[in-house]
């Protein structure tokens, strides 16, 4: 490995991060996606940010903070959503900006200056530890775990939740511990991506995975994969070109996706003009 980028310790813990990081983004992003919720992951993502900053200023870790806060609040939009009639994304309005403020004030409030916070907000692929890719592969192995267990009841809850309560009578449960797991898998993905990124690095690969099939299956095999080759694709052109991880980790996912979408448009233009051809030449034989 000598005289290649693989001889630095800092990259070889940063593409293990991305291995992990891009399962679990593969599993909860599919799960977002089809259940059309894009906007709870982002409420959850910006309500950690309050436990970043509790964690900053109590001095423990801000990971740690975030974690307790986002599920939480994952938690809090569940229920209000669920008990008290409120409009779930009237729950999520209320808790994002209220997390927000909240991390803030805290970092306000915290003596000196929080040399890492930027890597917070934006991501750090290349200070990512071995706490972090050991939490990463737990809660990656979790959710394998959890997906492999309760794939039907998972299933018919993301795209037919009335369904879903005729297949099983937990569906409530349900949800209330996969959202805690996408609250969980957010908030161990900050470190890859930031609070400002994170949500992209869940929903791009699914929807990149849905250009090639509609199997939730297949979806989420396809999302771990695309999500793998977008991320270390991004992490080697950042270093090579010297710019930020996160931000060009994303960048690189969503041009992939502008590629694939617009190689379909084209071929789907193609076979429309194909037909209309066969038809016209149908036509003209049966006038003659």
């Amino acid at each position: 490995m000598e005289g290649t980028i693989f001889q630095y310790d800092f990259i070889v813990k940063g593409l293990l991060g991305a291995v992990f990081a891009s399962i679990t983004a593969g599993f909860t992003g599919t799960y977002i996606v089809t259940r059309k919720m894009v906007f709870l992951s982002g409420g959850i993502t910006h309500a950690s940010f309050g436990g970043i900053g509790i964690g900053y200023y109590a001095g423990f870790n801000p990971v740690a903070g975030a974690a307790i806060f986002g599920v939480l609040s994952a938690l809090g939009i569940e229920y209000l959503s669920i008990h008290h009639k409120i409009r779930e994304d009237s729950a999520i309005g209320i808790l994002w900006a209220f997390g927000m403020a909240i991390g803030i004030i805290f970092i306000y409030l915290t003596p000196g200056y929080s040399p890492n916070l930027m890597s917070y907000l934006f991501g750090s692929i290349l200070t990512v530890t071995n706490a972090d890719i050991i939490a990463l592969g737990i809660m990656s192995l979790i959710l394998f775990i959890y997906f492999g267990a309760f794939y039907r009841t998972i299933l018919y809850t993301s795209f037919d939740e009335s369904f879903a309560r005729t297949y099983s009578s937990s569906v409530d449960i349900f949800k209330y511990v996969t959202t805690s797991l996408i609250a969980l898998t957010i908030v161990l993905n900050i470190r890859m991506a930031g609070v400002i990124l994170v949500l992209s690095l869940l929903t791009i690969p699914p929807n990149i995975a849905m250009l090639f099939t509609r199997i939730y299956s297949r979806i989420i095999l396809l999302s771990v994969i695309t999500g793998f080759m977008g991320t270390t694709c991004g992490y080697i052109i950042s270093y090579f070109a010297g710019i930020p991880v996160g931000a060009t980790i994303i960048f690189t996912l969503v041009i992939t996706w502008i590629i694939i979408k617009g190689f379909f448009l084209l071929r789907n233009q193609f076979a429309r003009k194909q037909t209309r051809l066969l038809l016209n030449q149908y036509e003209i034989r049966e006038t003659k």
